[in-house]
């Protein structure tokens, strides 16, 4: 069983669709694990004028190594859990990422 199995995400035809959790103003940018059913990612920024949001699609854009608007947030815009989808990129590089998180 692959790593993917175990984590709250969709392999999409043109992407992936993440589950989060995010918890802000922590320490330093990172994926931290599973979080109820919801993959964690702290944030250094607060939760106010949409700073956190920002700061998540950027993140996650790094992480994937796609361009900032291939990150989208679909739901959750002003919630800790939020469902994020990543457009683009390479489908087979995605799943290598998903299952890199947290080993």
């Amino acid at each position: 069983m692959s790593r993917s199995d175990q984590l709250p995400c969709t392999i999409t035809g043109d992407g992936i669709i993440l589950t989060l959790h995010i918890q802000p103003r922590a320490s330093k940018n990172e994926v931290c694990g599973i979080h109820g059913d919801a993959l964690k990612v702290r944030l250094t920024s607060p939760p106010v004028d949409g700073a956190a949001n920002k700061l998540c699609r950027e993140f996650l854009a790094e992480l994937f190594k796609v361009p900032k608007s291939a990150v989208e947030i679909i739901s959750g815009e002003t919630s800790r859990h939020k469902r994020i989808r990543i457009a683009g990129g390479n489908a087979v590089r995605l799943q290598q990422i998903i299952d890199s998180i947290g080993t």
